[in-house]
């Protein structure tokens, strides 16, 4: 295996915990209604159920910088897909609602740990040249994901007895996959050297790597171990730039109103109007969209850099989720508007936002705090995702879709000024020299 096949085997290894995260988010889009029916849920027990694993997304994340500092990013995986293989047998075979919300729940703390361990093991293997790149394969793997979630929902609906064992049943399948290909990547060198002072094992793993930089990486290693503690305090005005840049990227990243949508895409075509199995097949549509325009990111990400796909994607994204606003106002619900403006957001998304978060995030911390600093970032993110899910349902009923979808568009008018005024480029930059850029010493 040649080197450059080798560090893709590992980080499409740890991206499967992205395939799964993905899955595992929108699979519920196309069971919450059954579920809703099958329960006799209110709808404050309608919003639990659908929330519940993002309630437990947030707790994944927020603790996910500990078994990552401490058991190592390898170890960390292999618990994320334990928990994945649990989740989607537990809420296959759920006798009851109580039984149902305790496996989602658990199905959630594995999608906010990997959201964790998966980017950070990834940048921490990857050449600088490529990282870009090699990060985003967790988000092409999060959208392939919500994609076969979407498919797989469509395919499952008519099948004899109760559909919706099967459509989260399935999730197995790729969890079991995870589970045994994550035995065979080795651990992250940063964390070898950097909290087990494994000098020898890095360096072999440094080599395997790339051998023309692995003496002077190990070197400059060595230097920040002497120069800096094992772990050290996140929220010191030393990290106030890389804290304040993850939580407002994250933030962002959320009140674009892409759980939403994503969670309750299915419910959004049947109120423009399409029938249910209809509104079933434009969601997978979604999940196309989302696939093609991450992968175009992807090859684009280390060649433009971060700040160029994102001054893109927020035009696009202010431009269409305007338009879906003003769609809902005027009720302008013939043919396929709606779905196609839907699209259109999900094209610009995937080409930014769903793109850079993780590789931007996992780029910024320095090494002492990385697990730290990208278990704040990916807390604050599924905080959002969980507040926003949640909340969806009672909003556009109350408040209608025009309002909820302006505020979205409000919200990436406020991105746009960030990322012109505020966001820094990271790309083809050592993570060492980068946080010579971000930290004050």
């Amino acid at each position: 295996m040649s080197q450059k096949q080798r560090i893709f085997f590992w980080s499409i290894t740890a991206a499967l915990g992205g395939f799964l995260f993905g899955f595992d988010t929108a699979v519920i889009s196309g069971v919450e209604q059954s579920l809703q029916l099958l329960w006799g849920l209110s709808v404050w027990e309608h919003g639990l159920t659908v929330s519940i694993a993002l309630i437990g997304t947030v707790l994944g994340s927020m603790l996910g910088g500990i078994p990552t500092q401490q058991l190592g990013r390898k170890k960390t995986l292999f618990w994320i897909a334990v928990l994945y293989l649990a989740a989607s047998v537990g809420t296959a075979l759920a006798v009851d609602w109580s039984v149902f919300l305790i496996f989602r729940f658990l199905g959630g703390l594995g999608v906010g740990a990997s959201s964790v361990a998966a980017p950070m093991y990834i940048t921490e293997i990857s050449p600088a040249k490529s990282r870009g790149r090699l990060v985003a394969l967790f988000q092409f793997n999060v959208v392939l994901g919500i994609l076969i979630a979407y498919l797989s929902n469509f395919l499952l609906q008519g099948v004899a007895g109760d559909s919706w064992r099967w459509m989260l049943g399935v999730q197995a399948i790729p969890s079991l996959i995870f589970l045994i290909a994550v035995l065979n990547i080795p651990e992250s060198p940063r964390w070898l050297l950097l909290q087990k002072g494994k000098v020898a094992e890095a360096r072999e793993v440094l080599n395997m790597i790339d051998p023309a930089t692995a003496e002077s990486t190990l070197w400059a290693l060595q230097q920040h171990a002497v120069d800096h503690p094992k772990t050290a305090r996140l929220f010191t005005k030393q990290y106030s730039t890389p804290v304040m840049l993850a939580v407002l990227f994250a933030v962002f990243n959320q009140v674009s109103g892409i759980n939403a949508i994503i969670y309750y895409a299915p419910r959004i075509f049947e109120m423009t109007g399409l029938g249910k199995s209809s509104a079933l097949l434009s969601s997978a549509g979604i999940g196309l969209v989302n696939l093609i325009f991450t992968m175009i990111s992807m090859n684009l990400i280390d060649r433009f850099g971060r700040r160029t796909l994102m001054k893109i994607g927020s035009v696009g994204l202010i431009l269409t989720l305007a338009l879906v606003a003003r769609a809902f106002y005027v009720h302008d619900f013939s043919g396929m508007t709606v779905p196609l403006l839907l699209f259109g957001y999900i094209a610009f998304f995937g080409f930014s936002q769903g793109a850079v978060i993780w590789v931007f995030i996992s780029e910024i911390f320095p090494n002492e705090v990385r697990a730290s600093g990208q278990a704040l970032g990916s807390f604050t993110h599924w905080l959002m995702a969980a507040i926003i899910t949640f909340s969806f349902p009672y909003l556009s009923e109350r408040f209608g879709g025009g309002n909820t979808f302006l505020f979205f568009t409000i919200m990436m008018v406020l991105q746009l000024l960030f990322v012109l005024r505020i966001m820094p480029e990271t790309k083809g930059t050592s993570l060492e020299q980068i946080e010579k850029t971000f930290v004050v010493h």
